[in-house]
């Protein structure tokens, strides 16, 4: 007998059954079956749970332990290296749990149900879980590969199911954040390293901060010229997609920051980017661009300050933080909210909703306005 199984892909995988095609054998075979169909609601593949079913998986029970050190030694020492305070920071969590959980009364049974425990304490969708995933990934490879940990210890293929997605309240909340002072965002730049890495993500910060960027934004940036006068200015060719359509690619303003002395910036971003001496950090890692600015921020001790100082406010800093500082300095300026929502990509609405000095400004400015004529009327 054979047990042929189609897959939610469409694809046909198959085992062979020890018994005869013979009336006789017909409840030995069920039975079987049906084992080998609980085991593949476990998470193990169709071999690896006709392998179970048969009651042919080895007793002898696995080293986790010396697994777990076998893979540290491997890592540290072998093929693609990682520095040792990369596996402090990237493997050594999650493996320690995966080891600690392996050697439990309650072991999980399977690599799915596993990686499901080990990663469920991040929030869905994170670039932690996400990179928490692929380190356990990568030991049980090893375990299976280099220390004869049976075959139905294989990851799973697709760790999408695992890592999730971030939800639609999530991805909003890491927008939710509080503008920065020029200064604010000047202080930090000038206390990011400056190594080529360092130069590297500061020229994405001043990208962000003088024209009011998303994250994203940054791959999709170019320079276009002027039709009639030739001059080159900057465009983004982004189009967020939201329940309400899509914004339209647009033309970019910059805005430039003043600082404590009131000498506004010269940091010559169109000029250096026409010249090609602008290099962005990677950005295509992880969950968004958004996920790889905050993970490179939080490892620096300027960010981290700057971001108990907005607490102590009752304030967030958010990478969003850098495009909400261009809003408020815009409207310092003078600049109407209709043409601030233009700008930035989006609708009068949406910019008045998630900026309300927008509208509160707007409004000022316009009795103001109205006070003052009446005054020069009476005068005359």
């Amino acid at each position: 007998m054979r047990l042929e199984v189609k897959g939610p892909d469409g694809r046909m995988s198959s085992v062979a059954l020890p018994f005869d095609w013979a009336k006789g054998q017909t409840g030995d075979a069920v039975a079987r079956v049906r084992s080998i169909y609980r085991f593949v609601g476990e998470g193990h593949t169709l071999k690896s749970a006709a392998t179970l079913a048969a009651g042919e998986a080895p007793a002898a029970p696995i080293d986790w332990a010396t697994v777990a050190e076998g893979f540290r030694v491997q890592k540290l020492q072998h093929g693609t290296t990682v520095k040792p305070e990369t596996w402090e920071a990237h493997y050594q969590p999650v493996i320690s749990t995966a080891v600690e959980l392996l050697c439990s009364r309650k072991a999980p049974a399977n690599p799915a149900d596993l990686m499901d425990r080990c990663i469920r304490s991040w929030p869905p969708g994170s670039r932690t879980r996400q990179i928490r995933a692929q380190s356990l990934a990568q030991f049980l490879r090893y375990g299976v590969f280099r220390a004869g940990v049976p075959p139905l210890w294989a990851p799973p293929s697709d760790l999408k199911q695992h890592v999730g997605t971030k939800s639609r309240e999530a991805a909003s909340a890491s927008q939710k954040g509080d503008p920065f002072t020029d200064q604010q965002i000047l202080n930090l730049l000038a206390a990011l390293p400056q190594d080529a890495a360092g130069l590297r993500w500061a020229d994405a910060i001043r990208l962000m901060a003088e024209l009011g960027l998303r994250p994203i934004e940054l791959l999709h940036l170019t320079v276009r010229s002027d039709s009639s006068t030739r001059e080159p200015y900057w465009w983004c060719s982004y189009r967020k997609r939201s329940g309400g359509g899509s914004t339209a690619a647009r033309r970019l303003f910059p805005l430039p920051l003043i600082d404590e002395d009131g000498e506004p910036t010269t940091w010559n971003l169109l000029q250096r980017w026409q010249a090609k001496l602008i290099e962005l950090p990677p950005l295509s890692g992880g969950n968004s661009p958004g996920d790889c600015i905050k993970t490179y921020l939080n490892r620096q001790q300027a960010w981290r300050s700057l971001r108990e100082t907005m607490a102590d406010n009752a304030q967030r800093a958010v990478p969003y933080s850098f495009r909400h500082s261009y809003s408020l300095r815009g409207h310092q300026r003078g600049i109407d909210a209709g043409s601030m929502a233009q700008a930035m990509g989006h609708s009068l609405e949406v910019h008045c909703r998630s900026y309300p000095w927008a509208s509160v400004a707007g409004t000022a400015a316009a009795f103001q306005r109205a006070n003052a004529a009446i005054v020069v009327s009476t005068g005359s």
